[in-house]
């Protein structure tokens, strides 16, 4: 492994990450105000069973978000978590962990969705859930839904898009707990927690909310448990790799 060889606050991937993240935004914004494209058509993740899937979308999810507070939040946790990495780890390693764990939390999105899908086809007849499949589409485009409940929650798995770094950003924190297992971060710029800590509780609380499957929840807590999950193995992997791995 190589090594940078000195420290910086800015290191360059996540300062290109993070200028990245802030043009897919800008771009979202002004195509979707000025021209009427809606960019998360096209860049953002859908189900396979959505006429808008692509399989690039895989990646561009990782670079598109919702709102500004969910940039903000993401592009916060990146400089924070990612500063840190990149100068141990250097600028290769570091955006193969981050791609790789950003892929690993959208497929692991799209497998529970699929898993989601299948429960919700099995109350429903063919006929309805080829209504969905026919109808659901457009409903969707012009922000409309069944008024069945089964139906309108099919048609909002098939058709919802995901979008946002989250899942690469919690394989960031999951990396930060495991090398910096002690370091203390304030929770709400208040409370003091060590990182392994922090970790457990960010991880518990993603468990628990992804099988509360609230219907008001529109958070893809599976895709952040898939950052820190395919980062774990990652990091054990590259561990036992490696004599220099720290």
């Amino acid at each position: 492994m190589i090594r940078p060889t000195s420290f910086s606050y800015l290191p360059e991937i996540v300062k290109n990450l993070l200028i990245i993240n802030g043009l897919f935004f800008l771009a979202t914004y002004v195509l979707g105000s000025s021209f009427n494209i809606d960019l998360v058509k096209y860049l953002g993740l859908h189900q396979f069973q959505s006429l808008d899937f692509r399989p690039h979308q895989l990646i561009t999810h990782m670079f598109m978000h919702g709102s500004v507070s969910h940039l903000l939040f993401n592009m916060f946790a990146l400089w924070m978590f990612g500063n840190q990495l990149e100068n141990i780890w250097g600028s290769k390693r570091f955006l193969t962990y981050y791609m790789i764990t950003g892929l690993g939390a959208g497929a692991l999105h799209l497998a529970v969705s699929q898993f989601q899908i299948s429960i919700t086809e099995a109350q429903m007849s063919i006929e309805q859930i080829n209504i969905v499949l026919s109808d659901g589409y457009n409903a969707v485009q012009n922000n409309q839904n069944f008024t069945n409940p089964i139906l309108g929650k099919l048609n909002s798995l098939y058709h919802t898009p995901t979008v946002g770094a989250s899942g690469a950003v919690f394989g960031l924190l999951l990396a930060f707990g495991m090398l910096f297992p002690n370091t203390i971060i304030y929770l709400y710029f208040a409370i003091p927690v060590k990182a392994k800590y922090f970790v457990i509780f960010y991880g518990i609380a993603e468990l628990y909310l992804g099988f509360q499957n609230n219907p008001g929840d529109n958070t893809a807590h599976f895709a952040h448990l898939g950052g820190m999950i395919f980062g774990y193995f990652l990091i054990k992997y590259w561990k036992k790799n490696s004599s220099t791995f720290y």
